[in-house]
């Protein structure tokens, strides 16, 4: 069993035991979440270098270049150090590194979702109004967007994450989980945490109920104006809309533990497959830099953008 190792001053680091007692499975995982990462920084990057193409500067791929980006780093805070973990018998993070990751995961993670509801409003603009669309998303329109989107993550888990870190922790230390989750983590608290728990939820709903409410509008208001259409306007609007639809699906449709590892890493390794398939802009520009792009990350990206059996 692992044991909980900490001075009479108080816990110095934390095990994460989200993996343990896996015995030969661990290289299972590993391999499966190493190729994983591997496909989500390949990925992602060529979507970031394709899009700095300037035939592409446009909102709707501003707004994917920022989803990109936050894929690479939300994925980046957990998924190398869980790959450590794989590895070793024991799993060991330092406090500071602990509130780090667990403050980063939690606020890329809501930055994500505002970006998705960012791009919703974008494509809302796009179906509903497309002759103002170029005077309502102006270039100081879509910087205060992102910036908002960017704000939110850090309004919604700053509080939170911040009030955890303030408290004592004398022991145990064993995260049960795969990375130090906030509630995981909470429960080694020496004290009352009622308080933390209240704050927690009060800013989760709100980042769910703003996020979920705002895109729901948007659809709904995409759809009634989608009936009024003909049935050829009809399918490029939905064509617009399905790689959107796809990746908001699936960000809210996440579980705990194993399932939450999968989200974690699910939702940044479909959106270059998602985006760069249903989009044939991005997937002709990407195929006219394919040939430059060297080692893992070409092969990547020409296979999702290639591939016809995804979709």
């Amino acid at each position: 069993p692992v044991q909980s190792n900490f001075t009479p001053d108080g816990v110095t680091f934390f095990i994460i035991q989200g993996f343990a007692g896996l015995g030969e499975k661990k290289i299972i995982i590993f391999v499966i979440l190493l190729l994983g990462y591997i496909a989500i920084l390949g990925g992602n990057s060529m979507i970031i270098f394709a899009l700095t193409d300037p035939k592409l500067n446009t909102p709707m791929y501003f707004f994917l270049y920022n989803l990109a980006f936050v894929d690479i780093v939300y994925t980046t805070t957990t998924i190398p150090k869980m790959l450590s973990g794989l590895l070793t018998d024991v799993n060991t993070i330092s406090v500071l590194a602990c509130f780090v990751q667990m403050h980063f995961f939690f606020k890329l993670s809501v930055t994500e979702v505002a970006i998705l509801t960012v791009m919703a409003y974008d494509r809302y603009v796009a179906i509903c109004n497309p002759l103002h669309y170029t005077a309502v998303m102006t270039r100081t329109v879509r910087l205060l967007l992102i910036t908002g989107a960017w704000c939110f993550g850090t309004f919604c888990t700053l509080p939170a994450t911040s009030m955890t870190w303030q408290r004592s922790y004398c022991g145990p230390n064993v995260v049960i989980h795969a990375w130090c989750d906030l509630s995981s983590v909470r429960r080694l608290v020496c004290g009352d945490t009622k308080i933390d728990n209240i704050v927690s939820i009060f800013f989760a709903i709100l980042a769910l109920l703003t996020t979920g409410v705002l895109i729901l509008t948007s659809y709904v208001l995409i759809g009634v104006s989608i009936s009024r259409m003909g049935v050829a306007q009809r399918l490029k609007a939905f064509g617009t809309c399905a790689a959107h639809l796809t990746v908001v699906s699936i960000f809210y449709s996440s579980e705990r533990i194993f399932v939450s590892v999968l989200f974690s890493a699910l939702t940044p390794f479909l959106n270059p497959m998602i985006y760069s398939l249903r989009n044939k802009e991005l997937r002709d520009l990407l195929e006219l830099n394919i040939v430059p792009v060297k080692g893992y990350m070409c092969s990547t990206v020409y296979l999702l953008t290639n591939s016809k059996d995804f979709f």
